[in-house]
C-alpha cells in the first residue's frame, strides 16, 4: 500500500483516489488506533465537513466506519476545520474527522484527522492507521454486533458554540472596521460574517453561496482578485480571504494589496509581545517563510523558529517549546492559547483587533516586514523524489546558494500530496530569482520527466 497520509491528512479526487471505501477503511483505522483505551464506554468521534457535494458521499462512508467499529458519532455538519477540532476537544471525544480539501479545488476531497483534545496526528500514529487500514484490509477485524454498534446524533447549535469561542477571544472590540470578507463558497460563508460582526465590524461578504460545486472556484486565499477589487469598490479598511475549510487567513489592504501569512504573523507576533504573551519572544514559521520575516523580527528582537512545511510540523514545535505564535506564509495561522489548529477566522478577528487598538491601517502595520522577491514554480515530474535528490539537481542548487550567498537562498522539496517537486529562490532582485529558479526546474525536469 502507497503512502496514505500527505502533508495534511488523506487527500485525492473524490470517488476516485479517495472513494468511500477507502473513507470506511480509514474511520474503522482511526477508531482502532485513537479510540479511548477505558472499554466501560464507547469511544466518541465528532464528524464535519465543508460544503463540497463529495463530501456528503465521505461523510456517510465515515460514519458507517466509525459506528461499525463501535463508536458514537457526533455529526456537526458544514464547519471550518478549526471548528471541528475546537468541538472535539469542547465534546472530550476521542477524535475528530474532517472532511475537505482545503484550498484545493471541487473535484478533491480529504480527510483530516484530530486526536484527543483537537491536536493534529504526529508522523507516528499516522503511520499506525495506515498499518491498521492495511491488515483490515487482508484480515476480517472483530465487529461489534447489537448494543456494541455505534449511534449517531446531530449536534445543531455547533455553530454557535464555536462563534463565541471565537468572539471572546478578541482583545480589542472592532468596532469602526469595514472589511470585506471572502469565504470561498466554503465552511467559513456562514461562520466567518457572523463573528466578525458580533465583534463589531461592518462585514460585506462575498463568495458566501455555497452550491456545492462552486468552492474555491476562483475565490478564496488563492485567488485574491476579486477581493482585491470589493475592497476598494466598497471603500473597506481591509480585506479577508479564507479558503475552502476556513484554516487559512491571507488579507489585503485598502489600496488592495496582498497582505500574506508572514506579515499577519510580524503583525501578531508585535502586538503579542506588547501584551507580554508571545512566550520567549518566539514565533514559529516554516523553510517557506520568506527571509525577510526573519530579518525584520531578528530588528525587533524576536527569535524565529523554521519547522518542516505543514501546520502540523509548526504545531508540534509549539507544543514541544511552550510557545504562543506560529504559522505559514500560506495562511495558516496559529495560536495556541485559543486554538489547536490553524484557525483562519480566528487570526482575522485578531488582525483586525490589532488595528483597532492601534488606530493604525493594516498597510501600515504589514510594514514592519520587508519581503524579499520569491518565485515559486511547481515543477510536475513523474517521480517526485527522484526530482528532488538527483544529484544533477543538487548540484544546481549547491551553485545556486553559493551565487545568492546571505543575499537570498533556494529551497526544494516534493509535494507532500502531488506529483510534483516544488522549486522556491528567494533573491535581492525578482529577476535573479526567477532566473535561477528556472535554471534549477529544468534541471529538475530533465531528472524526472513526466510520462
Amino acid at each position: 500500500m502507497g503512502r496514505l497520509f500527505g502533508t495534511d491528512g488523506v487527500r485525492g479526487r473524490a470517488n476516485a483516489d479517495l472513494t468511500p471505501e477507502l473513507a470506511l477503511a480509514v474511520a474503522v483505522a482511526a477508531a482502532h488506533t485513537l479510540a479511548e483505551t477505558d472499554k466501560s464506554h464507547p469511544p466518541l468521534a465528532v464528524v464535519g465537513r465543508d460544503t463540497r457535494a463529495s463530501g456528503e458521499m465521505l461523510e456517510a462512508a465515515v460514519v458507517a466506519g466509525l459506528t461499525s467499529a463501535g463508536a458514537n458519532v457526533v455529526r456537526v455538519g458544514v464547519l471550518p476545520t478549526p471548528a471541528v477540532a475546537f468541538l472535539t476537544a469542547e465534546a472530550k471525544a476521542d477524535l475528530g474527522v474532517m472532511l475537505s480539501a482545503s484550498h484545493n479545488p471541487m473535484p478533491d476531497n480529504g480527510i483530516k484527522l484530530f486526536a484527543a483534545g483537537g491536536h493534529k496526528l504526529p508522523d507516528e500514529i499516522e503511520m499506525r492507521i495506515e498499518a491498521a487500514v492495511e491488515a483490515n484490509a487482508t484480515t476480517a477485524w472483530e465487529r461489534p454486533i447489537g448494543a456494541g454498534v455505534g449511534r449517531v446524533h446531530d449536534l445543531l447549535d455547533g455553530a454557535d458554540h464555536y462563534v463565541q469561542h471565537l468572539v471572546g477571544t478578541v482583545p480589542h472590540r472592532l468596532d469602526g472596521i469595514k472589511v470585506v470578507v471572502d469565504c470561498a463558497n466554503g465552511a467559513a460563508a456562514d461562520v466567518a460574517p457572523v463573528a466578525y460582526r458580533e465583534a463589531g465590524a461592518e462585514v460585506i461578504a462575498i463568495y458566501a453561496e455555497p452550491d456545492g460545486l462552486n468552492i474555491n472556484d476562483e475565490c478564496g486565499s488563492n485567488h485574491i482578485e476579486a477581493l482585491r477589487a470589493a475592497v476598494v469598490e466598497h471603500g473597506a479598511h481591509l480585506g479577508i480571504a479564507h479558503d475552502g475549510d476556513a484554516d487559512r487567513c491571507v488579507a489585503v489592504t485598502a489600496d488592495g494589496d496582498e497582505v500574506d501569512g508572514d506579515q499577519v504573523m510580524a503583525i501578531l507576533a508585535l502586538a503579542m509581545r506588547e501584551a507580554g504573551e508571545l512566550t520567549q519572544d518566539t514565533l514559529v514559521a516554516t523553510v517557506m517563510s520568506n527571509l525577510g520575516l526573519r530579518l525584520a523580527m531578528s530588528a525587533q528582537g524576536i527569535r524565529l523558529v523554521e519547522t518542516k512545511v505543514g501546520d502540523r510540523y509548526v504545531l508540534e514545535e509549539l507544543r514541544a517549546s511552550g510557545l504562543a505564535l506560529g504559522g505559514e506564509q500560506s495562511g495558516h495561522i496559529v495560536m495556541p492559547a485559543y486554538a489547536t489548529t490553524g484557525d483562519g477566522v480566528l487570526t482575522g478577528l485578531h488582525l483586525m483587533s490589532r488595528m483597532a487598538a492601534t488606530g493604525k491601517s493594516l498597510a501600515d502595520l504589514a510594514g514592519v516586514v520587508t519581503k524579499l522577491p520569491q518565485v515559486l514554480i511547481n515543477v510536475p515530474v513523474g517521480d517526485r523524489t527522484v526530482g528532488a535528490a538527483a544529484p544533477a539537481v543538487r548540484a544546481e542548487v549547491d551553485r545556486a546558494e553559493a551565487e545568492l550567498g546571505e543575499t537570498g537562498r533556494v529551497l526544494l522539496r516534493p509535494s507532500g500530496t502531488e506529483p510534483l517537486v516544488r522549486v522556491m529562490v528567494e533573491a535581492a532582485t525578482e529577476s535573479t530569482a526567477r532566473s535561477v529558479a528556472e535554471r534549477i526546474a529544468e534541471q529538475v525536469r530533465t531528472a524526472s520527466p513526466v510520462a
